[in-house]
């Protein structure tokens, strides 16, 4: 039998080589003849990580549903690694494509009565892997990759929400996929939790070179975690560009430090040069004083001495 991951890889190979993942022309998307987005056109490369932004109920969710086939393109071109042409693909193929996109949904979607290795073998069970040593080697790959390497027993309510995350990311990732798809990963995170699963997913895109496309409502990431940012407004999705902010290295932020302390420094010693100049401006003036005060005394003891001696001479004539 062959080795099914032996052909994933050489299959993941071929299109990284020969094609973008996702190609999309003047795509319309309708529901129920309601307008959701018009005339989309963009790309995504092999190995590009790419968000998609956008106020609740602009089209993010659904423009990924065109992905993987769960909504249907209205009108356009729209290729997903460029043999499956969304607009009229057939459901044999679109299994197919399914076994080659991983889906990393917000609530989980996990399988509570059995544990997490359970839930990822039965996911490859599913999709082809009849031979157990291989599946067991690719669970314990997975789980290793995203740190759950000793949780695989555990069921689901045993774990937290970040590692039921993770273990979501494991399940995605289990047939490697040319292109991962996320739908708000992190939105009932805590922050650190956040900034965990954010750095996991940007090292799946680069150690595995895979494309990965992300809905978020959180504006840090796209400044934290760059990528490609596309915005979904007013029924369309443009490319947005994120106003680039200083930052500021551990240098820069020593150099900083080391300024406003010896700016102090300086304003303190010109307070203390100010008030010696004053203290000595004071001094000279009391001297000044003091000797002006003396001199008058001399002259007018002079004066009254004068003053008494010419008396005397009248008294004596």
């Amino acid at each position: 039998m062959c080795n099914q991951g032996f052909w994933l890889i050489l299959y993941k190979s071929y299109i990284s080589t020969n094609m973008p993942i996702i190609k999309y022309k003047n795509v319309d998307i309708n529901i129920d003849s309601k307008v959701i987005l018009e005339d989309v056109s963009f790309t995504l490369e092999t190995g590009e990580f790419a968000y998609i932004i956008g106020a609740v109920g602009s089209g993010k969710s659904t423009l990924l549903k065109t992905i993987y086939g769960e909504v249907d393109i209205t009108d356009g071109k729209a290729y997903v690694m460029d043999e499956y042409d969304m607009s009229r693909i057939s459901n044999r193929k679109l299994q197919k494509l399914r076994r080659n996109i991983g889906i990393v949904f917000q609530d989980f979607q996990l399988l509570t009565d059995r544990s997490i290795h359970d839930n990822l073998n039965f996911v490859l069970r599913c999709t082809g892997w009849k031979d157990k040593h291989q599946r067991e080697e690719r669970i314990q790959e997975v789980l290793d990759l995203v740190g759950l390497s000793q949780k695989g027993y555990k069921h689901p309510h045993e774990l937290s929400g970040g590692e039921q995350q993770r273990v979501v990311i494991a399940r995605a990732i289990l047939n490697r996929p040319a292109l991962l798809l996320a739908d708000e990963p992190t939105g009932n995170l805590d922050s650190e939790t956040g900034n965990y699963i954010m750095k996991l997913l940007h090292r799946i895109c680069k150690e595995e070179n895979m494309a990965v496309l992300m809905i978020t409502h959180n504006e840090q990431w796209l400044k934290d975690y760059p990528g490609t940012v596309y915005r979904c407004k007013d029924m369309r999705m443009t490319k947005h560009v994120i106003e680039e902010e200083k930052q500021t290295s551990k240098e820069e932020q020593t150099n900083i430090a080391v300024q406003a302390v010896a700016q102090a420094a300086v304003h303190e010693l010109v307070q203390e040069i100010v008030q010696a100049t004053l203290n000595t401006t004071q001094a000279a003036a009391k001297e000044a004083t003091e000797t002006a005060s003396a001199n008058i005394a001399e002259t007018a003891t002079a004066q009254d001495t004068e003053t008494t001696e010419n008396t005397n001479i009248e008294n004596q004539e």
